[in-house]
């Protein structure tokens, strides 16, 4: 099967130089092409059958084996490791926690009470008797010690005034070496040499200072009128010439444009307080007015009729049923209460009278006065 189209051939040229089609190099292709999709055909079916076995096994193992299994597992893992520390934590650690910090708070104020109690006099009694101490070192100090040293020191100063005595002549000669050989040359040195050296030094630093002060102070009035001249000046002009008109005029702008909506807004108020006015107006007489004259005229009317004809009378019937039922329920009552006496007094006889006792107090509901009195002791 040739897959390739052959070149177009013209049919005036002569055959012998005619270009040859390529059927080899198509039926060379073909030829490989064929066999190697045979053969990866016939390679990858078993292999993408073998695949899709697995996937189905895999998703009936994971359905049927390895979920429960996991389950199970998880549970496992929950009942040895999960609850175990769960427990832990909940029964045993948790009271131990509550345990020592009610126990570090009972230290916490033993401790308390012992520094308070207990440290702090004994701090006390040691700091008194540290003063106490050094009460006493001072008075030794004063008393004894100081006066010990006063005496030595005289006493030292007397063999110095000795030993000076006997060694004044020596010590005049070092003296007169020491001025001679050493003072006069440093302060000739001095006065001659380092002072006039130090004055020229000194003179060269302050015009050298005044020089570059001069230079400094000339740049930067030079500096001050060139920023003055090129800022300052063209600044203070548009401030002058332009920004301070035209800021007047718009304040002026301003101005009348916030009176002028000053003034609008009081009119405005005053048109809608009469726009208001009026639909209140419009609707008292359109709504309230009618509404009113037809509950005075017609409901109230009505009302008081049916209150009169209907209403009262039918109260007036209800109330006067509801005594006619109280009155039979308390007639039947007393019957009932009557037999119940009459049987009693058959089954049992009549009751004996009780023997009437002065109790000494009234018997109405009479008003106590400080005149009367109702004990045994007072009464007339």
């Amino acid at each position: 099967m040739d897959l390739e189209k052959p070149p177009a051939t013209d049919p005036q040229q002569p055959p012998a130089r005619r270009e040859q089609p390529s059927a080899p190099e198509g039926c060379l292709v073909v030829a490989i092409r064929l066999p190697v999709r045979i053969v990866v055909l016939v390679l990858v079916v078993p292999v993408r059958m073998l695949w899709d076995a697995l996937v189905v096994s895999g998703r009936f193992l994971n359905d049927t084996l390895l979920r429960p299994l996991g389950r199970a597992l998880l549970w496992l893992g929950r009942a040895l490791f999960v609850w175990p520390f769960v427990g832990l934590w909940r029964y045993v650690v948790v009271p131990v926690a509550t345990g020592l910090a009610w126990l570090g708070n009972v230290l916490v104020v033993v401790l308390v009470g012992l520094y308070r109690y207990v440290l702090t006099p004994v701090g006390h009694a040691c700091a008194w008797l540290a003063r106490g101490i050094g009460a006493g070192l001072g008075w030794l100090y004063a008393r004894v010690l100081a006066p010990i040293g006063h005496a030595a020191m005289w006493v030292l100063r007397g063999l110095g005034a000795v030993l000076a005595a006997f060694g004044l002549g020596a010590f005049a000669v070092v003296a007169w070496l020491v001025r001679y050989l050493l003072v006069v040359p440093a302060v000739w040195v001095y006065e001659w040499v380092l002072t006039p050296l130090g004055r020229a030094i000194a003179w060269c630093a302050r015009g050298l200072l005044w020089a570059v002060s001069t230079v400094l102070t000339g740049i930067g009035i030079a500096l001050y009128w060139i920023g003055r001249v090129l800022f300052v000046l063209p600044a203070l002009g548009v401030y002058q010439w332009v920004l301070a008109p035209v800021g007047r005029v718009l304040a002026v702008i301003g101005r009348e444009i916030w009176e002028a909506l000053g003034h609008a807004w009081r009119v405005a108020g005053r048109i809608s307080l009469a726009v208001g006015r009026f639909l209140a107006t419009l609707l008292r007489w359109i709504f309230v007015e009618p509404v009113r004259w037809v509950y005075r005229t017609v409901l109230t009317p009505a009302g008081h009729v049916v209150r009169d004809a209907v209403l009262r009378p039918a109260a007036e019937a209800a109330r006067s049923v509801g005594r006619a039922t109280r009155q039979a329920l308390a007639g039947a009552r007393e019957s009932v209460r009557q037999a119940r006496a009459d049987v009693r007094r058959m089954l049992f006889g009549e009751p004996k009278q009780r023997e009437t006792v002065d109790r000494r107090e009234p018997l109405g509901r009479e008003t106590r006065t400080l005149g009367s009195s109702t004990t045994a002791l007072t009464k007339d």
